[in-house]
């Protein structure tokens, strides 16, 4: 990425956020797209200081094959609406027990992505290439963890109703996805997206990512379930989100290449009730 687009990039998002808090504080109604991409993306991915939860996933194939996952998220913000750290660390079955996936999330150049692999002793670096690819075997992507940058689409608000904010999301680089553009429904209450549908170049829908359930954590709204389908080959993944907390205090040290083979497990441990 060359220093223009990055400065591009940071600017942009820069004035996102400006245009979230301006909005939050107006109480206006919203009709500008870019401005009501920025408040989904800080209710989706910035509520509080830092967070943690822990994640039950259910995969299904076509022919009604199950897996089961489940692991622990760790996320810190580096600043509101910019920089992040994720670490996500496996905790069943067996077989990816002791998995680690981390995530340093840049707003002005791609992310730093590592997967440490303990069958093989072996940490994997993945590439911005692969960052649109199955999570372990899920119809979850590695991008969902962390979110997509609004700066790499050009969004358009295409409907607004009683309950949703409806746009159309398009590639500024179409080379770099699978997808030709996607649209998401947008709740006007809490800003959180709860239905995206992901459209291919033969203009048929093949990706489906639905929020079942929310539930409202320490002031935040929050997505207790959701389901990932796979629309081409009737796979799906159901995801629920437990034991989850906001302003924990998560060092910086937590988010290094260190908690790969070593994971921060006094912050793995669920809370006390």
């Amino acid at each position: 990425m060359n220093r223009r687009h990055s400065l591009n990039r940071t600017r942009l998002l820069t004035s996102l956020a400006l245009l979230a808090v301006a909005g939050s504080v107006s109480g206006a109604a919203l009709t500008d797209a870019d401005e009501i991409v920025a408040q989904a993306n800080l209710a989706s991915y910035y509520p509080g200081v830092d967070g943690r939860a822990e994640v039950r996933m259910r995969i299904m194939d076509a022919q009604g094959r199950e897996q089961r996952r489940q692991f622990t998220i760790l996320r810190r913000n580096v600043a509101a609406g910019g920089d992040q750290n994720f670490l996500v660390v496996f905790s069943r079955p067996s077989d990816v027990r002791g998995t680690v996936y981390l995530v340093k999330k840049h707003i002005a150049r791609d992310d730093d992505r590592w997967l440490y692999l303990p069958g093989l002793d072996l940490v994997k670096r993945i590439s911005a290439g692969d960052k649109r690819t199955s999570f372990v075997g899920a119809d979850y992507f590695y991008e969902d963890v962390s979110g997509r940058d609004p700066a790499e689409d050009k969004h358009e608000l295409i409907d607004t109703t009683d309950e949703y904010y409806v746009l159309k999301h398009v590639p500024l680089d179409s080379s770099s996805v699978e997808f030709a553009s996607y649209v998401t429904w947008i709740d006007r209450n809490t800003l959180l997206p709860m239905k995206i549908e992901y459209t291919n170049g033969s203009g048929n829908v093949y990706r489906r990512i639905e929020v079942q359930q929310v539930e409202t954590v320490q002031g935040y709204p929050t997505v207790a379930k959701s389901r990932v389908s796979n629309l081409e080959t009737g796979g799906y993944t159901d995801m629920q989100f437990g034991f989850v907390g906001y302003d924990v205090g998560l060092p910086d040290d937590v988010f290094t290449e260190r908690s790969l083979r070593n994971p921060p497990q006094q912050w793995l441990e669920r809370p006390a009730q």
